[in-house]
């Protein structure tokens, strides 16, 4: 017998589980997800975990403050505890265009009801007292943001959505997304073929696999990333929030009894120039541990979000290193519109097509 199912969602990341878990709380519980490896084996489980509406394109900021709402409250929607410690962003802005840049995006912020405001060196040095400050021109804070643990929201998405009676496959390759004259007609595995009208995509990198075959082109593509453990805290205070140079794009922030940090440069010998010189102290640190995944990248850096040109085909890939803070909301697009409603935030400038017709949307706060 050939199962049948309202959905079916490809993905068992951060992304795919919040879908099923809103399809389900909107009363949607006959959907199948699907999970090549293990739930949050891609992307999410080498995320930092963080959170953060501090962007230059206000749909990103919009789609992190809906997020926020969810992460606030996750544990009891879903009886889960996520580890949210808000200790806040503080970008460090080392030349005018980029200060200009985040204080312009500051003030929309704050347009939103966001309380990002802008820095005075003096105050950056009482907030960090170990980093370099010399050269800063400007910073940013905003106290609402910080990071969770994105191993248990994929968790509590899942736990939650299967109480409401969706059910989660691991280790369940999809090998074709099946099509006839009305769209979308099933999804085949090795050895089983699932009917449905409803397909979201959500594999990271995997989803432009997955779309191919369907003659629809999603651009993504992996960029490796390494974030390192030290368990010597180097004097920064446990309350510090999670500090960003922005031009070099190194960070850290307190983990445990330690630090964790990272930047674009994933060899530790190319992280290290950057790294001391923000934060002087951690030419002394050891590296006890480090794990490496992929950015999920776009063309212009933004998500894509959407539906195909095949009918009942959904997509939500290319997050470019935001999609843990954006998966609750775009959860929630994706389930509002699998079901035919109106959606909560207006999405249609992230679908893919923007690629085709030129309306590119840079987002260029990528750390």
């Amino acid at each position: 017998m050939v199962k049948t199912a309202d959905a079916v969602i490809v993905g068992g990341g951060c992304v795919g589980t919040s879908a099923l878990f809103h399809l389900a709380a909107l009363g949607t519980t006959n959907t199948v997800l699907l999970e090549a490896s293990s739930l949050g084996s891609g992307s999410t489980s080498k995320a930092a975990g963080g959170i953060r509406m501090q962007h230059d394109d206000v749909v990103n900021t919009r789609l992190a403050l809906r997020s926020l709402q969810e992460f606030t409250r996750f544990e009891q929607l879903t009886g889960t505890p996520i580890d949210f410690k808000q200790v806040g962003y503080l970008f460090l802005l080392d030349n005018d265009h980029d200060f200009a840049a985040f204080t312009r995006a500051a003030a929309a912020q704050r347009e939103l009801g966001i309380p990002t405001e802008i820095l005075s060196i003096d105050a950056v040095r009482e907030m960090v007292p170990q980093i370099y400050v010399e050269d800063v021109v400007g910073a940013t804070f905003c106290p609402w943001e910080g990071f969770a643990a994105p191993e248990a929201v994929v968790q509590g998405y899942a736990s939650a959505a299967r109480r409401l009676g969706a059910e989660i496959r691991v280790g369940s390759l999809v090998v074709e997304i099946l099509t006839d004259g009305a769209g979308v007609s099933g999804v085949r595995l090795e050895g089983e073929t699932i009917s449905t009208r409803s397909v979201v995509i959500a594999a990271g990198v995997g989803s432009a696999d997955l779309a191919r075959p369907l003659g629809f082109e999603l651009p993504v593509h992996g960029e490796a990333r390494t974030i390192f453990y030290s368990s010597q805290a180097l004097g920064v205070p446990q309350s510090a929030p999670l500090v960003v140079d922005f031009s070099t794009g190194f960070y850290f922030h307190r983990e445990g009894a330690g630090l964790v940090f990272a930047g674009r440069q994933s060899d530790p010998a190319e992280l290290s120039e950057p790294a001391t010189h923000r934060l002087p102290a951690i030419a002394e640190a050891s590296i006890e541990s480090s794990w490496w995944g992929y950015y999920e990248m776009s063309p212009d850096h933004n998500a894509m979000i959407g539906q195909a040109p095949v009918a009942g085909l959904h997509y939500a890939t290319g997050f470019s290193g935001h999609g843990f803070m954006q998966s609750p909301a775009v959860g929630e697009y994706l389930a509002e519109t699998v079901r035919g409603e109106s959606t909560t935030l207006d999405l249609s400038s992230m679908t893919a097509d923007r690629f085709v017709s030129g309306q590119h949307r840079t987002e260029s706060f990528v750390i």
